[in-house]
């Protein structure tokens, strides 16, 4: 009796359609994935240039029932007039206060307390945002 074979001897007439296929299907998904990779680069540094002000709140204190006084670190360029907003909330998380600050000075890093006049009695500071005062 002689056995039956299933398919073409291995290796015997080149590569099968189904594996050229497979190549080009890796090939073009690496490509698009080196794509992918290099365009999140390109805007998560274009991103980060892009900034020439940021801030933090560093802390605040209740004074008053009517004011809070923010504590912000403010990193710019020594050119950039820097716009930050805090607002300021209350036990419920309802917003008492709220007020944008300029800070034009002459240097590249400072840490200023600024205060924030309130409707009610405030229990909490957040920062909003910063940004330079072309971009606000």
């Amino acid at each position: 009796m002689s056995a039956v074979r299933a398919g073409l001897p291995e290796g015997r007439y080149g590569r099968s359609a189904d594996e050229r296929a497979d190549r080009k299907l890796k090939i073009i998904g690496a490509v698009l994935g080196a794509g992918l990779v290099a365009l999140i680069a390109w805007f998560g540094y274009a991103y980060v240039v892009d900034q020439d002000v940021s801030g933090q709140l560093t802390g605040f204190k209740v004074t008053t029932d009517d004011t809070v006084d923010v504590r912000l670190e403010i990193t710019k360029d020594k050119d950039a007039t820097a716009v930050c907003t805090v607002r300021t909330l209350d036990t419920y998380h309802d917003e008492v206060g709220r007020k944008s600050f300029t800070f034009d000075q002459r240097q590249d890093d400072m840490i200023k307390v600024v205060t924030v006049r309130t409707t009610a009695r405030a229990t909490s500071a957040e920062l909003i945002g910063c940004g330079s005062a072309a971009n606000s």
